[in-house]
This record gives structure tokens, sequence and C-alpha cells, in this order.
């Protein structure tokens, strides 16, 4: 699963991620709190690259890396001025600016999976395909409040299914792998890259897949979020914080082990052969085909307004914020700066 990356821009690029920009200093550097969705893993290991190597330090920040409680908590948590910055959900954010409509409070500024990492997991001893068909009738784990669940009607409509075609069963996201590991049930929605633990209790053979953008559901997924209070203020600051974290991806992509070990400076008791298996798959979500032609952190604008669009009828919005309202690019990298190739 494994898809190798390596940077395209060349020399010039190689000398500019070597030797980013200074944001221009007078005492301290500037103090930034930075909430993750969940919890630490290889998911998000290229935070923990920028800043074990100091790339944020030497953009002149001071970041502080807290773990999360999911996407909603990250966006009201930036929302209410806790933290400045943060990673979330895309569908949560046009949810969260629909019920707060006027000025955003809250912006994404780079989008970090290029393409929702949503999956069903399903046995094939209960008769789970790789066809979505053949969930009708069947029991899916899922937590109740979650980004996959709430994503399923988008599935069932282009699947032709009803949103009602199995049974959901609602499960904490730490007992998810022990239902499907009994059998408890037959199906459980996962982050693609989260599904990891259970691929170390399961043999691949006995799983199917089933990616929600091989449905043709084209959603963006978590995105590197700032309060707007920030990027009024001070989006230099933003822009230095972009660069870094920037840096470390495309270094991550080059090679993952010294993010993974950088990662695990934090949570020493994970694995590093698991959590470099998550950054595979994180990897495939990130680095996605679209980002060939505008680089990491950015956006198609039609996509995201398709995305506002059915996330506003499927969610029941009263009101459907602008593209630009959802996601601001005024503060990405050079474009130079964030070419990968797959």
């Amino acid at each position: 699963m494994q898809r190798r990356h390596f940077i395209t821009s060349g020399a010039a690029c190689a000398a500019a991620l070597a030797a980013p920009a200074v944001l221009a200093q007078v005492g301290k550097p500037t103090p930034l709190k930075f909430t993750l969705d969940f919890r630490i893993n290889g998911q998000t290991a290229p935070f923990f690259l920028a800043e074990s190597k100091g790339y944020y330090k030497d953009e002149g920040l001071d970041v502080t890396i807290d773990t999360g409680a999911g996407s909603v908590a990250s966006i009201t948590r930036i929302a209410s001025g806790v933290y400045q910055l943060g990673l979330g959900d895309i569908s949560s954010l046009v949810e969260f600016n629909a019920q707060n409509p006027g000025t955003p409070m809250v912006q994404a500024v780079y989008q970090y999976y290029n393409r929702a990492p949503f999956v069903i997991i399903g046995r094939k001893d209960r008769g789970i395909s790789g066809d979505f068909r053949s969930l009708q009738g069947k029991k899916v784990a899922a937590a109740a409040v979650e980004s996959t669940r709430r994503a399923w009607p988008m599935v069932a409509r282009k699947q032709g299914m009803k949103p009602d075609a199995f049974q959901w069963q609602t499960t904490d996201f730490s007992a998810r792998d022990n239902v499907m590991v009994r059998g408890d049930v037959d199906a459980a929605t996962y982050f693609h890259d989260s599904a990891v633990s259970l691929f170390a209790r399961m043999k691949a053979d006995e799983l199917s897949v089933l990616k929600y953008a091989d449905a043709g559901v084209n959603l963006y997924g978590n995105a590197i979020l700032a309060s707007s209070n920030l990027i009024a203020q001070n989006p230099k600051a933003v822009a230095a914080f972009l660069r870094a974290t920037n840096r470390a991806i495309v270094e991550t992509f080059a090679q993952p082990a010294p993010s993974i070990a950088a990662m695990r400076q934090r949570e020493p008791i994970l694995d590093p052969k698991i959590e470099l298996d998550r950054w595979a798959i994180t990897a495939q979500y990130v680095g996605a085909p679209d980002t060939r032609g505008h680089g990491l952190g950015d956006i198609r604008k039609l996509l995201l307004e398709q995305q506002v669009d059915e996330v506003a009828e499927v969610f029941g919005l009263k009101t459907r914020p602008s593209a630009d309202a959802i996601f601001n690019s005024s503060m990405l990298p050079a474009r130079n700066e964030r070419s990968i190739q797959a």
C-alpha cells in the first residue's frame, strides 16, 4: 500500500526548503497553540518533525501542539480563542460556519487531507465485498457522531441506495476493533489510516475496504484551520506556521522514518512499524492525484463548492457558506515548495 513520493521541484525548491524565510521578530517568538483533531500518531507525524527539527522556531514561532477530541472540538476550541490553529474536518467547518453566519470565526488555510479518508471496512465472511450494496441489511459499527458516519448518505445517493440500507451499531472509537474481531458487527466505519490497528489483528484477505472516494464522493478531509482573528491580526504568523509545516510534510513524503521518530518523542509507546504503515495510508490522501496540479495544501474551488452544497443538503443546513468563507489560500507557501510526485 506504500506509495513512494519524491520532491520534484529540483534544486531551487530544495534550497528554499533548506532556508525558510524567518519572521522579523523583536523580542520573544510568537506563541501559537495548535490542537490536533485526535490522538498523536503517524497521521500527524509531520507536525512533530517540524517541532523536533526547529522549523517553527526558525520561523520565529513558539508552537504548542496538543491532542484533540474530534473535528468539532477543534473548531470550537479555535473559535473560542483558546487555540489559534488546529486540525479539523472541512465538512464540519461548513456546518459550523452555516450555524454561525456572518464573518467566519474559523477558516481553513491548508488542506491536509486532499481527500477525506472515509471508509467502511467489512468482514468478507459476513458477505461484505468491494460493492457498497453488499452492506444492505448488515450491522455497521460507528461512533455516535463522526464524519464517516455522517457522510454516509452522500455515498448512498451515489450508489442508488437508501440511507437506512443497514443498521448502525453505535460503538465507542476504542471498542470498534474489538467488535469487528469478535464478529459482533459485520462492518465498521474508519478513517482509513486509523484502521491499522484492525489490520494488525485481522488478515487483509479477511476484510473488504470500501472507500468513499471510490464511490464518487469527492470530499476534502481534515485541514489546518486558523482563527479569523489571527488571520486578520497576524497573517505573517499563519504563513510562517504553514511554511514550517509544509516543509516537514514534503520531507515526510520523501523519508517518513524521521517524522515517526519525532512523533514517538511525544508518544514513545507507539510501535514505529505500525505508525509507518499508518503514514503510508495517510500519504495516499494527503498527496491525492489533485496535488500534482495545484500542490500540497491547496484545493479546487469547484470541488469545495460542490462539497458545501452536499453538506448543506445532507446535514439540513439553512444557509450555505461560500467557498471563500471556508478556505483562505492567501497564506499558502509558494507553489514550488508544495510539489511532490507519486
